[in-house]
């Protein structure tokens, strides 16, 4: 039995029947996060996912693992010691899918930042998040800021700081970590919605599900309940009739997307705005993209969408920071938005809102967090884990968290330092199999230690012409690997290839639905069912929304 594929998905549910000591509702990172540390401790565990995993904050971020430099700011300095330290254990245990990445700080005659304040903050933040010696900030002058990115606006310029943050595929980093939890005994279920819990006396006991695959309903029996939805903890904790002192407040952030050859950023720039908001801009796999906004969200969840009013404001902060980049509305070739699950509090602007985690137990013994983050996920979890234990008197049957030392799947390959030896030793072999270097490159990179696999898949079809076999590779092992169920999580999640290479995703969108239709025997209605929801995804990333 294959729980990586939802091709037996029927037989795979076989294992909602026993009794779980955990189940999480959420397959974001945090949830992920969960699943790991519980399994790698013995503590039986299920996830049960609404959408497809990550397909909510965590994979709409700015896809940075951060130090939480902003975090100085707000002198919110033991988060910015925590988040910064992790983020060194988010790199090890997957190389492959995490990287480090110089960001530059200009400081302007008019700006929030100037040459001492700059210096002196990312000095402390060096110190706090216990940066290695050859990731330490240096401090660059005007003429060697210009020299590493031309494009910026020379005016007032005073010089800039240069600092590492590490750059993630979020998605993915997602899916490594449930893929390893999975690895080692965790069931995991996509489109799997809880719609009511189930009580004793009172206290939690299991909770309803429908499998939005099939429509079957199931009852899942559970010793703790950990609720981990993200945007949807208000929602998740009304079903359980939850008295909410505190609520959650949303904010959404919007990235804009453009290609190399017309904003043709060398170096990754994190930047002031004229109203003190900061603003990333990165360059990435041929494409620069730029965010983020930070706007308070009353609108649908599920599908929060770039509006005219952020499509402006980013332009602005384009033309603002590099006015020789003559971008325009149509110039920018996919976009993403996202929300960010804040805990309510009076009287604050959605910028000076605190990002910290923040655990809430009902009287039922649901247990729910918000505002987690993608750097933090893994403390987080081990935080959960530890609360679960120590509420059903389990501490002494269990052993402490170890994630701190375990590979993510994929990430097999010896940590930072070894990764570059695995890197050549899997070049050799690709070349050896006759694959093209690109595409070596892109899959260690993505696949990390899985990689063969992906390479077995290449060598089967080699009576396809090239590009198919990329496709029929990759597909594949997404839906033999990664739970794929429907088009959009392929082309979104597992590849990216939605924000980040959209003609891609309309050379061989009928290729992936012909090779999805055999595979998991769709009806002729089930997949013109999942070509609409790819158009309407396609719509969504080039076309802004009227609504705000």
């Amino acid at each position: 039995m294959n729980l990586l594929s939802n091709k037996n998905r029927s037989q795979n549910k076989q294992v909602l029947e026993q009794e779980y000591d955990l189940i999480v509702i959420g397959g974001g990172i945090t949830g992920a996060g969960i699943a790991l540390d519980a399994s790698t401790r013995g503590v039986k565990v299920a996830v049960i996912e609404m959408q497809d995993f990550a397909a909510g904050t965590s994979s709409r971020s700015t896809k940075l693992i951060h130090g939480g430099l902003r975090y100085l700011k707000n002198f919110e300095i033991k988060l910015v010691s925590e988040v910064g330290k992790e983020r060194e254990v988010v790199y090890e245990n997957g190389p492959h899918v995490t990287t480090p990445e110089w960001m530059m700080l200009p400081f302007y005659e008019k700006g929030s930042f100037g040459p001492f304040s700059t210096s002196i903050g990312l000095r402390v933040y060096d110190y706090l998040a216990g940066v290695k010696k050859m990731e330490r900030r240096r401090m660059l002058s005007v003429e060697e800021t210009l020299e590493r990115e031309p494009l910026l606006n020379r005016e007032g310029l005073k010089g800039s700081g240069f600092y590492v943050e590490y750059k993630t595929d979020d998605a993915r980093l997602t899916l490594e970590v449930l893929k390893k939890a999975i690895d080692l005994g965790a069931n995991a279920f996509n489109y799997m919605r809880a719609d009511q819990f189930t009580y004793r006396d009172g206290k939690l006991t299991g909770v309803q599900v429908t499998d939005l695959t099939d429509g079957e309903e199931h009852t899942l029996k559970a010793r703790s309940i950990i609720n981990a939805t993200g945007p949807w903890v208000d929602d998740v904790r009304s079903k359980d009739h939850t008295k909410m002192e505190k609520h959650l407040f949303l904010t959404k952030g919007v990235h804009l997307v453009f290609d190399q050859s017309i904003f043709p950023l060398k170096q990754a720039v994190y930047f002031d705005t004229p109203d003190e908001r900061m603003v990333f801009a990165i360059p990435r796999d041929g494409k620069t993209y730029i965010g983020t906004t930070d706007t308070h969200y009353e609108g649908d969840i599920a599908n929060p969408t770039t509006t005219l009013d952020d499509r402006t404001y980013l332009m602005g902060a384009i033309h603002e920071m590099f006015p020789n980049v003559h971008v325009t509305d149509a110039d920018i070739e996919s976009t993403w938005a996202g929300l960010r699950p804040l805990v309510h509090e009076e009287g604050k602007d959605p910028s000076e809102i605190s990002r910290k985690d923040e655990i809430f137990e009902s009287d039922s013994g649901l247990i729910s967090v918000a505002g987690g983050k993608l750097t933090g996920y893994r403390k987080m979890a081990e935080e959960l884990v530890d609360l679960v234990l120590k509420r059903t008197n389990k501490e002494k049957d269990f052993p402490k968290s170890n994630t701190k030392k375990i590979p993510i799947s994929g990430g097999d390959v010896g940590g930072s330092k070894g990764f570059q030896t695995f890197v050549r030793i899997a070049r050799e072999e690709g070349l050896n199999r006759g694959i093209p270097e690109n595409l070596i490159h892109k899959w260690v990179q993505r696949y990390g230690s899985n990689v063969n696999k992906v390479f077995d898949f290449y060598d089967e079809v080699d009576y396809f012409p090239n590009h198919k076999r990329e496709v029929y590779a990759e597909l594949m092992y997404g839906m033999e690997y990664e739970l794929v169920a429907g088009v959009n999580d392929f082309f979104n999640r597992r590849t990216g290839a939605l924000y980040f290479d959209v003609d891609w995703v309309e050379k061989n969108r009928e290729d992936v639905l012909k090779i999805m239709k055999e595979y998991f025997d769709w009806s002729t209605d089930r997949t013109e069912n999942e070509r609409k929801k790819l158009n309407q995804a396609l719509k969504e990333a080039k076309e802004p929304s009227q609504h705000s």
